[in-house]
């Protein structure tokens, strides 16, 4: 479906070229009616100046080519000519009509006539004609006529003029419907600013700042905003008063094993296995609360922040192993992703560093274009190629020698996911071991 702002583009455009298109016709309309009166008056202009000529010359009419002296008259087949004839069938003519004559209207009218007819080598003539009768009782047919290609080229010399002022029109109005669709649509423009940011602020829209077709609208987006924030609240509250539920009986669970464990007990695999619940629960809460906030919020969150504060963490975890934890990030780097989801991630993927890594762990965070890039780097045993797609499966565990759930890059991936972003592992360049490559848009 088209959207609003082609739909006005496009429509201020056929709006513009109906409206030139039929302005130019009714201009051209009129100039052709105007050029046709004055092609016709100066026709019967000469028609006058031929029969004064002739009403001093009907006892010698060949005077008549003296009298007459427009050059277009002496000029062979120039497009203008006269001609006079007798009542007793003599004929006299321009010198333009060289051995042709003009045919005359039927009836002889006595009153003036104006009417088209072929002239000479079948050239369409506009002619003028009247019966006169003079003082000395003589009467004689007055023609006079021009070619109807002097007309056309004067109404095409008055079109082309125009052409170029109907297109500047045509222009201007494709020009003034996208100033209007700009000037229309910039309230729209700004709701959808406003949305983002008021979401951030919890805060309502002000139906009052907005043109009254669109406070309905505001209105209605008041209460999808205030709804949307009930149920982000809700589900993360559930979330946290599920985690706070489960969390108890698997501490008393864990405190038993290793009772059982100080008595002698083999408790192991029940260790295991608990290990493995709680991932499995962290995990289904982190995607219950991803899924429930990433589509419903604009919230951003300072990347850099949180990389300094698991910075600070991960440095006292690492220095208690003996190995070192490197941190390169650019300044001001923010994600529209929840601090809590974006945390959880670098956490996940840095405590996963840490216990794989020999000596070193690298963190570099860097803006590109159109996304921020983490590389999270150790210099440990890494995981072949091959094996890439089970490490990211759900509890895909390579190596059972490490105690873990094997769930920490599974929970990265589900919660990246909910917001559009991914995870993808590599080899480390300079370190040798596994690299994590997450990329956020920005």
């Amino acid at each position: 479906m088209l959207s609003l702002r082609q739909r006005a583009l496009l429509g201020g455009i056929a709006s513009g070229a109906v409206s030139v298109t039929l302005g130019t016709l009714a201009v051209f309309s009129y100039i052709n009616d105007r050029v046709s009166d004055r092609f016709d008056t100066a026709l019967r202009d000469r028609h006058t100046q031929l029969v004064v000529g002739l009403s001093v010359t009907t006892q010698n009419p060949d005077a008549l080519r003296d009298l007459m002296f427009d050059p277009a008259y002496g000029t062979p087949y120039s497009g203008r000519y006269w001609q006079v004839s007798s009542d007793d069938g003599e004929i006299y003519t321009s010198a333009s009509l060289f051995d042709g004559i003009i045919a005359e209207p039927h009836g002889s009218p006595d009153v003036q006539t104006l009417w088209n007819t072929q002239g000479p080598e079948n050239e369409t003539l506009r002619s003028a004609f009247q019966k006169i009768t003079y003082e000395d009782g003589t009467v004689w047919g007055v023609s006079v006529a021009e070619s109807r290609a002097q007309l056309v080229a004067e109404r095409r010399a008055a079109q082309k003029s125009l052409l170029p002022v109907f297109a500047l029109v045509g222009l201007i109005g494709v020009a003034g419907s996208l100033l209007l669709m700009s000037f229309i649509l910039g309230p729209l423009q700004r709701l959808r600013s406003d949305v983002a940011h008021r979401w951030d602020r919890d805060d309502d829209l002000e139906p009052g700042d907005y043109p009254e077709e669109v406070s309905p609208l505001v209105d209605d987006l008041n209460k999808l905003l205030r709804r949307n924030r009930d149920i982000v609240a809700g589900s993360r509250r559930q979330a946290a008063d599920l985690a706070h539920a489960l969390k108890t009986p698997a501490a008393i669970l864990r405190n038993e094993l290793v009772t059982l464990s100080e008595a002698g007990a083999a408790t192991d695999i029940a260790q295991e296995a608990l290990d493995r619940i709680d991932a499995q629960l962290s995990r289904s809460l982190a995607r219950l609360r991803a899924l429930h906030t990433a589509d419903l919020t604009h919230s951003r969150t300072d990347l850099s922040n949180s990389i300094d504060r698991l910075a600070r963490l991960f440095t006292t975890i690492a220095d208690r192993e003996g190995k070192t934890l490197e941190i390169n990030r650019d300044p001001d780097l923010w994600v529209r992703m929840d601090a809590q989801d974006i945390e959880e991630v670098l956490g996940n993927l840095l405590d996963n560093a840490v216990k794989w890594s020999r000596r070193s762990v690298r963190l570099k965070a860097n803006r590109r274009q159109d996304h921020i890039q983490i590389r999270i780097e150790d210099d440990g045993p890494g995981i072949p190629l091959h094996a890439h797609r089970e490490a990211l499966r759900s509890g895909g565990r390579l190596d059972t020698s490490v105690t873990g759930s094997g769930l920490g890059l599974a929970i990265a991936v589900d919660l990246l996911a909910a917001y559009g972003a991914r995870l993808d592992l590599r080899t480390s360049a300079s370190l040798g071991g596994l690299e994590c490559r997450v990329e956020i848009s920005t």
